[in-house]
C-alpha cells in the first residue's frame, strides 16, 4: 500500500516541476531560439536581420536579402505555411526535426518541432512545427536566402 507521505512527496515534486516549466501562448516563439547555429554559417556571420512577425507577437530572422520580385520577397515572418504555399507554391524539399523544447515538461508552445523547406534557386524557409500533441500552426520564423541550397544541408 502506498503511504500518504509518498503521495504528498510526489504531488510536491509535480508542483515544483510545473513551477519550473515555462508556459507560453501557442502562437509565441522565443526569439532566442531563433539564433543561428553552427549548421547555418551565413547566420553565424552576423548577416541576419531580426524582424517582427506580421501579428507582432514574436521576432524572426531574415538571412540575406531576397531579390526584388523573387518568391522570397513576397513572404513575411509570421505567415502560416499554407499561406506561403498558396502564395509562392510548394517547396522542392522538406526536413522536420524536434527541438530541445520537446523535452520541457508542460511546454505547450508550438515550437517543439521545426520544419525547414527548400525552394531551389531561392533558399530555405523555416517554420515552427507544432507542439508535442500535434496542435499548433506552422509559422514562418526564418527566411534564408541561399540560391545554392546549402541552407538545407545538415
Amino acid at each position: 500500500m502506498v503511504s500518504k507521505s509518498y503521495i504528498a512527496a510526489v504531488a510536491v515534486l509535480g508542483l515544483a516541476l510545473t513551477g519550473c516549466a515555462s508556459q507560453r501562448p501557442a502562437s509565441t516563439v522565443e526569439s532566442t531560439a531563433l539564433r543561428s547555429t553552427a549548421a547555418e554559417p551565413v547566420a553565424a556571420q552576423g548577416q541576419a536581420r531580426i524582424v517582427k512577425s506580421t501579428n507582432g507577437q514574436f521576432e524572426g530572422e531574415i538571412v540575406g536579402t531576397p531579390a526584388p520580385n523573387s518568391k522570397f520577397s513576397k513572404v513575411k515572418i509570421g505567415m502560416k505555411m499554407r499561406e506561403v504555399s498558396g502564395l509562392i507554391g510548394a517547396p522542392d524539399d522538406m526536413y522536420r526535426h524536434e527541438t530541445g523544447k520537446r523535452w520541457i515538461p508542460f511546454y505547450f508552445g508550438n515550437d517543439s518541432q521545426r520544419l525547414q523547406t527548400l525552394y531551389k534557386g531561392e533558399g530555405c524557409l523555416t517554420y515552427t512545427g507544432g507542439n508535442v500533441f500535434g496542435g499548433g500552426e506552422n509559422e514562418l520564423i526564418r527566411v534564408t536566402v541561399d540560391a545554392s541550397g546549402r541552407c538545407m544541408e545538415d
